[in-house]
């Protein structure tokens, strides 16, 4: 039977117009409706252009619309691109499309990716989709290459990514990430990735804008952590991010001291869940990260000897709220120094292989009422009392 018989077989009954009678007709057929049939082709232009992008096809990348970002992502070494749309509204002879971006950094990222953009498109003259522009979704951060040319350096143990860099300087932060990796190792151990991925904004704004958080927030903060693919289930895609801005008023040590820390966390990402109290993945961080550096509890715990001087001793851990970036410096300050000391202490008093096992064994549970409790009974053998009191005596001694 011809298409033109399909039509007259469901044609619906009544008055209707024609014209109305037809559309309602390939719908009960179970026909495409246009707007179905516009997501179709978008996906499949998405798919050229993600197809062009692992090709490093400029011609191909072209030929979808716009090729401003191209040359911005040319250079990262990428083992999966893909789009999915998940929603298309049309005007006329133009359209804009919600889309997941799924990619994977090469040798790296053993998860995807997934983050959602905003794709506008233009209807041409011969009736095909093309790009006019590709952004990250509404309240959602930016991409490196969101913010210009992306220039790579490759280290032994690391990856470095950066926009608005001298090379030379991407350099710096790859020697300063492969000498963290197997410091981490040594602390840590070596089951895991093993090497880091580094992001290089070219300002606070542009670390603002990868993390999607107001610039206000990590002013002063040289560099955070994030596994931007979430779970447990699965190893995420973890990223360095660098503040340009702070991180270049620390000395060698301190820069180093940052690196270690932050790939400590990529290192622990998976003993570290809900249950973990920011004190001790901070603390630990930074004890991984001091470690064999010869630095003193008064050199590393200023603001802390401060309030131990003065007879302001803290009354309990330093509880998740006192790590707010936002807040008050320094408590701030304060927060990473006692969650450090408690880690320094136990790493003291019951050996760096215990500091290790209570760090997982606190990550193990599932939320975090009891969890460090348990772990503290389990594996130091002690109480949170107990241990709340060695603490406090143990900053008065390497303090006061």
């Amino acid at each position: 039977m011809t298409g033109r018989g399909r039509v007259r077989a469901c044609r619906a009954v009544g008055p209707w117009p024609v014209v109305v009678a037809l559309l309602a007709s390939l719908v009960a057929c179970g026909g495409r409706a246009p707007a179905d049939g516009a997501r179709a082709e978008v996906q499949g232009l998405l798919d050229r252009r993600a197809a062009a992008v692992l090709d490093r096809d400029a011609r191909a990348y072209a030929a979808t619309g716009d090729a401003a970002g191209f040359a911005a992502v040319r250079a990262v070494p990428l083992a999966a691109w893909s789009y999915r749309v998940t929603a298309l509204r049309r005007g006329g002879d133009t359209a804009t499309a919600d889309a997941e971006l799924s990619y994977r950094v090469a040798d790296y990222d053993r998860a995807p990716v997934v983050v959602k953009r905003t794709v506008r498109l233009a209807l041409g003259a011969g009736g095909r989709w093309s790009v006019t522009s590709e952004k990250p979704a509404k309240e959602t951060g930016q991409q490196l290459w969101d913010q210009g040319t992306v220039n790579v350096v490759r280290g032994e143990h690391s990856l470095v990514l950066g926009v608005g860099q001298s090379g030379g300087r991407l350099r710096s932060f790859a020697e300063l990430a492969d000498d963290a990796v197997p410091a981490v190792s040594a602390a840590w151990g070596t089951a895991w990735a093993g090497h880091v991925v580094v992001l290089v904004p070219r300002s606070l704004a542009g670390m603002a804008g990868l993390l999607g958080s107001p610039a206000a927030a990590y002013r002063g903060i040289a560099a955070v952590t994030t596994g931007e693919t979430g779970g447990r289930a699965r190893t995420p895609a973890d990223r360095v991010v660098v503040n340009p801005d702070a991180y270049g008023m620390l000395g060698q040590v301190g820069r180093q001291v940052v690196l270690t820390h932050e790939t400590t966390h990529v290192a622990t990402r998976a003993h570290t869940g809900a249950a973990t109290p920011l004190w001790l993945s901070e603390g630990y961080a930074d004890w991984v990260g001091y470690r064999g550096t010869g630095r003193t509890p008064p050199e590393v715990a200023p603001e802390l000897q401060h309030s131990v001087m003065t007879g302001s001793v803290p009354s309990a851990l330093p509880a998740d709220g006192d790590f707010a970036f936002s807040g008050d410096a320094s408590r701030l300050a304060e927060a990473y120094e006692g969650g450090w000391l408690a880690c320094r202490m136990i790493a003291e008093r019951w050996g760096e292989a215990r500091l290790d096992a209570f760090y997982r064994a606190v990550g193990e549970h599932e939320e975090r009422p009891g969890a460090v409790e348990g772990a503290l009974k389990d594996v130091l053998h002690t109480s949170l009392p107990r241990f709340t009191a060695d603490w406090q005596a143990y900053l008065k001694s390497r303090l006061g």
